[in-house]
């Protein structure tokens, strides 16, 4: 809104040898909240899983069952399945508070007279803060300096519209969690923490729990299937043992060992690690999740909507030529003798901030010092300003000199060529210079200047008597690597779209230079707005360049994209860009140059504004979601042959019907548990991922053939091992004897399943090269372990299994190979197939 400036100097702020005692005196600035203890929430967690809560039941039924030696190996058993579990569960909890540090932002304050970034929750009372628009307030405070402020105070008082604020008593008073509308200032800390009006009157939120995502929802639903699956076999064989044994306790605990095999467990944990883990290691790369569960969005992008200024350009303009509208002349900055007077450089510069944190009007200041170098601040003082506003926007300032009042504007070109009201021949003639210089990638800008004799200045800013000055052009090129990262994201099957404020002409050379398909096409802003859903829906699908584009427009196209059924990233970096990156799939926010209210909005923010991080973030993405199916599939098809080994014997009425006990089926999900959730976690990237396009986030956790394919792999394992099992049983081998060739088959085909399970399309030839840290550990700890049990008699007797001679041994490796390595031959034929 217009308003007076008042200027005061610059205060020195606090000495840095008074920040310790001011700390200790107020603490930090955060909320304290009631203290809870998050180990133990983590263990009651761990507690209340069906897992835990079966191997408590078994370990109860074999102490009373008088079973004293295994019922205290399943309380061993229930000590390292809660470590481990404690492990991930710590683990995942550390990369989200890592995250959170990452993503935590930061403010400018002044101390020992010196401007400087600190963590929010640094600042103490007394703090000297510099905030502008777009800022959320990080302290209630008190205003020493304001141009042009407003601030949204709705989260303290619940008041919509904005109040504007100014160095006067009573109208100087801002709050923490109150955003800056419009403008900025300079507010020495008055409160912080728990002391500040939101602290007291307790309205901030300690915590926030985002609804499930697709792919959530997706693993809640998988799982509950099998555990009703479970649930079902547990009553069955409930049954069938009690008919048999006439012991409930006996029965009960053959029907818990199904139960056991069936509870997926290891699923949503693996999911849990996966996405606090991806966060983090991203987090790292200067790549800041704001919510982990956004990660698997990533992998599903299918359009990737840019800004120009700052995502694709440098964000470092210059001014590279001036229309002289009153000589009719085209000034080449390049050419120009330095030293000489120019008075549109001089209204351009009048019309911007006097300390510029735009790029644009940091490169109107530079040209203009370059080439006049008189220092304007000493001459204009500066009484009123009209902000930027409007569509196309323009921005005015009105200063007293010498007695008169001086008025300068600049704006969108064709908005200062409105408010000037040129004759047609004129206004023809200069809109064709605009389109010339648009053309060549330039942005163009309009400036203007006026006297106002009058006492009374006008409430808007377009009913000055203005005189048209000329034309500014500025260049900000494209950064080095972007026709590279522009190639990449559409090798990756992701559609690129460029919304920017700037001409057509400027927005299609910048497209054509940095390779953005389909650049000759455009739309711009207002044919957007004025287009109906269905029109816009249509277009969208075709077009690549939308310009003259403004808040409502970018949010207009983003909801026509997703309703084509697109996943959209968007990048931003102002207070308007936010409604249009909330509505996203996945904003993303620039981390340098992008405000407070971006970032808060955003979903991602790129720590160093480079673009290039997008790509290393949908690729992480991908390899993520790519890793978790891995993972899952794995869990389908180990546990398959773990449940019909333990349930089809009891059904077909085989001599020995019962061949595991809890003990057995409780340490294979100790091997499943960390191969699902830490060896697939591990996984690198395939190298043909990121060429393979985006996946359908609306397509279920699996295609029928990826599901087909894990079932198929489940069943050869289990027929595998029931021909062992069957075998060893009618040949006058002993329940020892068939347990052990049983057991060692299926920890045999576990190993062989965890290898083959690393590509879908890929062979162990190839696969084998991966590098996975755990990959030799794994196979170190199976060997080790198949040694133990086969060679220890103390393990042996604990595992109730027998001695069986080396070709038996060879014999259920032969059968664990074959179980398990066809899938090997099959990708063979696929791998032929696609290299067709």
């Amino acid at each position: 809104m217009p308003g007076k400036v008042t200027e005061v100097n610059k205060p020195t702020g606090l000495s840095q040898q008074q920040i310790p005692f001011l700390q200790k005196q107020y603490g930090m600035n955060i909320f304290a909240f009631e203290a809870e203890n998050r180990f133990l929430k983590i263990v009651w967690g761990i507690f209340r899983e069906p897992m835990f809560i079966l191997l408590v039941i078994a370990c109860s039924l074999y102490f009373i069952l008088g079973n004293i030696s295994e019922g205290i190996m399943m309380a061993v058993a229930m000590a390292i399945v809660a470590a481990i579990s404690l492990y991930q569960e710590v683990k995942s909890s550390r990369a989200l508070a890592a995250l959170k540090q990452f993503a935590e932002p930061r403010i400018t304050v002044i101390r020992d007279s010196k401007e400087q970034l600190i963590r929010i929750e640094e600042l103490v009372p007394g703090d000297i803060m510099l905030l502008e628009e777009g800022m959320k307030i990080p302290a209630d405070a008190m205003v020493l300096q304001a141009n042009d402020l407003s601030v949204s105070e709705s989260i303290v008082t619940g008041e919509s519209m904005p109040v504007e604020k100014n160095e006067i008593d009573k109208q100087n008073q801002l709050y923490q969690g109150s955003t800056i509308e419009t403008g900025k200032c300079i507010a020495k800390v008055t409160a912080t923490g728990n002391n500040t009006v939101l602290g007291k009157i307790g309205k901030a939120v300690a915590g926030y729990s985002p609804p499930k995502t697709v792919l959530q929802q997706q693993i809640n639903k998988f799982v509950r299937k099998l555990a009703l699956f479970g649930l079902m076999g547990f009553f069955i064989i409930l049954l069938v043992n009690y008919l048999h044994y006439r012991e409930f306790a006996t029965s009960l605990l053959f029907a818990l060992t199904l139960a056991m095999s069936a509870v997926p467990e290891e699923i949503p944990v693996a999911f849990s690690s996966f996405m606090a883990l991806g966060a983090y290691k991203m987090g790292k790369l200067g790549i800041i999740s704001r919510q982990p569960q956004i990660i698997e969005n990533l992998g599903a992008v299918t359009v990737l909507c840019l800004d120009k200024t700052g995502t694709i350009t440098e964000n470092r303009m210059q001014v590279k030529t001036i229309f002289d509208y009153k000589h009719d002349s085209i000034i080449d900055m390049a050419d120009g003798p330095q030293g000489q007077k120019n008075d549109i450089l001089l209204y351009a510069v009048l019309a911007s901030e006097s300390n510029p944190f735009d790029s644009m009007e940091k490169a109107i200041w530079e040209a203009y010092h370059l080439h006049d170098g008189v220092v304007v601040k000493d001459k204009f003082k500066m009484i009123y300003e009209y902000p930027l506003e409007g569509q196309p926007p323009m921005m005015t300032h009105v200063y007293q000199y010498d007695g008169s009042r001086i008025i300068a504007a600049k704006g969108a070109a064709e908005r200062i060529l409105r408010v000037c009201k040129l004759d047609d021949t004129s206004l023809n003639k200069t809109s064709r210079y605009v389109q010339q210089l648009a053309s060549k990638g330039y942005r163009v800008i309009g400036v203007a200047s006026a006297i106002h004799p009058d006492a009374e200045l006008p409430a808007h800013q377009d009913d000055f008597n203005w005189t048209f000055m000329g034309l500014l052009a500025l260049y900000d090129p494209p950064k080095k690597n972007m026709n590279e990262v522009i190639k990449r994201i559409t090798d990756a099957k992701i559609e690129v779209k460029l919304l920017t404020g700037d001409y057509p002409e400027t927005a299609i050379n910048i497209a054509s230079q940095v390779g953005i398909l389909n650049h000759a096409r455009h739309i711009t802003g207002e044919q957007v707005m004025n287009m109906k859903d269905e029109e816009l829906q249509a277009l969208a699908k075709t077009t690549s360049v939308f310009a003259r584009m403004f808040p409502d427009a970018k949010l207009k196209v983003i909801n026509a994209l997703k309703a084509n059924g697109e996943i959209v990233a968007m990048t931003g970096d102002g207070v308007n860009d936010a409604p249009a990156l909330k509505a996203a799939n996945i904003g993303i926010a620039m981390g340098q140059k992008g405000t407070e209210t971006a970032r808060q909005a955003s979903d991602l923010i790129l720590t160093d504004d480079n673009l290039e991080k997008m790509v290393t973030a949908i690729s992480e993405g991908r390899k993520i979601f790519s890793n978790l199916i891995k993972a899952v599939r794995y869990i389908i098809s180990i546990h398959i042959p773990i449940i019909l080994t333990a349930s089809l014997p009891v059904a077909l009425g085989w001599s020995y019907p019962n061949i595991f006990t809890p003990i057995h089926v409780i340490f294979l999900e100790l091997i499943m548990g960390p191969t699902c959730s830490i060896f697939f976690e591990n996984e690198p990237l395939e190298k043909d991922n990121m060429l393979s396009g985006p996946r359908s986030r609306t397509a279920g956790l699996f295609t029928k053939d990826e599901l087909l394919i894990g079932i198929v792999q489940g069943l050869a394992i289990t027929a595998g091992v029931l021909i062992l099992y069957y075998v060893f049983m009618t040949n006058d081998h002993s329940i020892e004897e068939t347990r052990t060739i049983v057991f060692t088959a299926l920890i045999i085909s576990n190993v062989f399943l965890t290898f083959a399970s690393r590509s879908f399309t890929k062979t162990i030839y190839h696969t084998s090269r991966y590098k996975n840290s755990l990959a030799p550990a794994l196979i170190v700890i199976s060997v080790i372990f198949l040694l133990a049990l086969h060679l220890m008699p103390a393990v042996r007797g604990f595992f109730q299994l027998g001695t069986v001679t080396i070709g038996e041994f060879c014999l259920a490796l032969g059968v664990a190979f074959a179980s398990v390595m066809w899938f090997e031959v099959y990708k063979m034929d696929l791998w032929k197939i696609k290299q067709r």
